[in-house]
């Protein structure tokens, strides 16, 4: 199944890059699939087929992956509008609506995001879902100060908030900004990212959260059938 898995990802990260034109301001997004979309970039700028590229990494991740394939940087203070940002997602419902922050990345994501002409996602199909939160935690980044006051407000919204604790050294995941992550689940998902969006963003202490509403213009789908690798495009109504 791994192996399956990253051939769809592959397939819809070389579909990403085949969108990005010579001259554009790009948005590097985060993730596994979006490190194989930067790798695909780099080999087109190394052959020539691509010029004139300058790209916003939405991670320290994005920005020494980018970095190491020579792939011209800058970021959000330095670029009027970004012309293409293309990045993953943890989850997609059928209106476009996203969960990310899996790798604890999603407010500098966001950024990219909102300031782009376009906003593709890739993503392999397990990642499209029904509803929003019924598998997979929402993120939320906090102040370190504030992520217990924090926790008990999403929990006054009828979730659970646990801290995100790190795998390889010893307490909490800290993100590229020095913050700390929730991981918030609701009982039976969420029904109005929308509404919630705005809601935990009003919440003091919080910076930002892991609902993308509103925002993507494509999602582009890894699909394997009959040991086949297919790539379908989706696009927004």
């Amino acid at each position: 199944m791994a192996d399956l898995q990253t051939r769809m990802k592959q397939a819809v990260a070389d579909a990403a890059v085949e969108r990005i034109q010579s001259g554009m301001v790009l948005g590097l997004g985060s993730g596994s699939t979006a490190a194989l979309m930067i790798e695909a970039l780099g080999r087109k700028l190394g052959s020539g087929e691509l010029r004139d590229i300058v790209a916003v990494p939405t991670s320290f991740q994005s920005q020494v992956l980018a970095a190491r394939l020579a792939i011209p940087l800058t970021d959000l203070n330095a670029v009027g509008a970004i012309d293409l940002a293309i990045d993953g997602a943890d989850e997609v419902d059928p209106c476009f609506q996203l969960i990310k922050g899996g790798g604890a990345c999603h407010v500098q994501e966001k950024l990219v995001a909102a300031r782009a002409h376009r906003f593709v996602v890739v993503v392999d199909s397990s990642k499209l879902v029904d509803r929003l939160n019924l598998a997979f935690p929402l993120p939320i980044e906090v102040l370190p100060a504030a992520w217990k006051q924090v926790s008990q407000a999403v929990e006054g919204l009828a979730a659970s908030a646990a801290l995100r604790m790190a795998q390889r050294k010893a307490g909490p995941v800290v993100t590229d900004q020095g913050n700390l992550v929730l991981d918030a689940s609701f009982k039976d998902g969420i029904s109005d990212p929308v509404r919630l969006e705005a809601q935990l963003n009003n919440i003091p202490g919080v910076l930002e959260n892991g609902l993308f509403v509103n925002i993507t213009d494509q999602v582009l789908v890894g699909d394997i059938a009959a040991d086949t690798v297919g790539v379908r495009e989706l696009e927004r109504r």
